[in-house]
């Protein structure tokens, strides 16, 4: 996969994607990025690439043309490239849209600053509108980053058990069950004994029970949607009677 990333910030996107799991997925050829600067797309001594609204008000907005030429100098661009715009109107990043993102072969993601970028380069240059949540950050550079960490561990080779990307939570629409490592009894506080047992099939029910409690306590709204079996319903069923 690449990623292209267009930014006023190139050193904030590099330092970045130089650890973890990102940093391994570029070392194993799996992710290759590519940082471009949009102010070598400039014209103007003060290299800006920002102006006024048209029509008054607070704020300044990216102007067209440094974005549509720095987008146009990516000669790999392809009519199956997603040119995203990280932007608070845009849908909302989950671990679905993360996962379909991972098939993508070339993305350009494009951070935007101010007040958001000029129109034109929403009707005519983006292909998708992507938000890390219902909040306003200073740019598009943590989003983009976000993004990127997101898809860098869905791709396979990347991850030192690439089975762990497909447990976590969402992956299955439902939050992850507690885990517990060594030592089995730390200050009075146990592990619950049925990790202990070496049981598989009593660990899976449990760690599934664990995942709908969970879930229905913090997130019921995923539940929703969720394909639930009789047991699950049942689990649930109890649950709002507080009997749990």
């Amino acid at each position: 996969m690449r990623i292209d990333v267009i930014t006023i910030f190139p050193d904030m996107i590099a330092n970045a994607v130089s650890y973890s799991v990102v940093k391994r997925a570029q070392e194993k050829h799996r992710l290759n990025i590519i940082i471009h600067d949009l102010r070598d797309h400039t014209h103007d001594q003060h290299r800006s690439v920002d102006d006024y609204c048209y029509g008054g008000g607070a704020g300044m907005l990216m102007k067209p043309e440094p974005l549509f030429e720095t987008v146009e100098s990516i000669k790999c661009l392809n009519e199956d490239t997603r040119v995203i715009l990280l932007t608070p109107q845009g849908k909302v990043l989950d671990q679905s849209l993360a996962r379909k993102l991972s098939l993508t072969e070339h993305m350009v993601l494009i951070c935007g600053r101010y007040k958001g970028v000029d129109e034109r380069v929403r009707q005519n240059l983006v292909t998708d509108e992507i938000s890390v949540g219902d909040y306003v950050l200073s740019g598009g550079e943590l989003p983009a980053l976000i993004l990127i960490d997101a898809v860098a561990r869905l791709l396979p080779g990347v991850l030192g058990n690439y089975e762990s990307a497909q447990e976590d939570s969402f992956s299955e629409g439902l939050l992850d069950c507690p885990h517990y490592t060594r030592p089995a009894d730390y200050k009075d506080m146990k592990v619950p004994d049925v990790l202990l047992s070496g049981d598989p099939k009593k660990i899976n029910k449990w760690q599934r029970q664990q995942a709908i409690i969970r879930t229905y306590l913090r997130r019921p709204d995923l539940l929703k949607n969720m394909p639930l079996n009789e047991e699950d319903l049942e689990l649930i069923r109890t649950l709002k009677k507080g009997d749990i």
